[in-house]
């Protein structure tokens, strides 16, 4: 059971992250794995210099893309959030359910207050999505052409609100 588990969250080792390859044109591209690896290295490191409950935002920042291991990633433009949030959370409901009962209810829980982003952790989390996609924008963006990857940066620039986050944004963005 729990070795299913693994197994489908190993999926996002193999799932491009599809906004490069889709809007950007890359053949190569980080994995959704690679993105949230890299999200979780901001979250340990954030949460604990903002001194949040650092725990929970690495937990969240894990799992906030667990659900594209049964349903792909799909761009928000691209089937509208209500469904794209309808398909997460099935999806999330399926992969908890392969998990020992004793951990299902804490990860549910931490999903739900992610997508509800009423805590600062939530937020925090959140507006982490989008510092790495900056991030991740800046590297790609020697490799293509500039105008290709600021639609990136400008939904990041939009969405990090984050006083200390848009420090950090600035300089990725020198």
């Amino acid at each position: 059971m729990i070795s299913d588990f693994f197994f489908q969250i190993a999926g996002l080792k193999e799932l491009p992250r599809s906004g490069w390859k889709i809007k950007v044109g890359l053949n190569d591209t980080e994995s959704v794995a690679e993105h949230s690896y890299m999200m979780s290295v901001m979250a340990m490191v954030l949460s604990d210099l903002k001194s949040l409950d650092s725990e929970k935002v690495i937990k969240m920042s894990l799992l906030h893309d667990w659900a594209e291991s049964k349903i792909g990633d799909f761009m928000p433009d691209e089937i509208g959030y209500d469904k794209k949030s309808e398909l997460e959370n099935y999806a999330m409901i399926e992969i908890l359910e392969s998990l020992p009962q004793s951990l299902q209810s804490d990860y549910q829980n931490i999903w739900n207050e992610f997508l509800v982003r009423e805590t600062q952790e939530a937020r925090l989390v959140h507006e982490l999505d989008k510092l790495e996609l900056a991030l991740q924008a800046k590297i790609y963006e020697k490799d293509v052409d500039p105008e290709k990857v600021k639609p990136f940066i400008i939904s990041a620039v939009e969405q990090v609100n984050d006083p200390d986050l848009k420090k950090i944004l600035v300089d990725i963005l020198k």
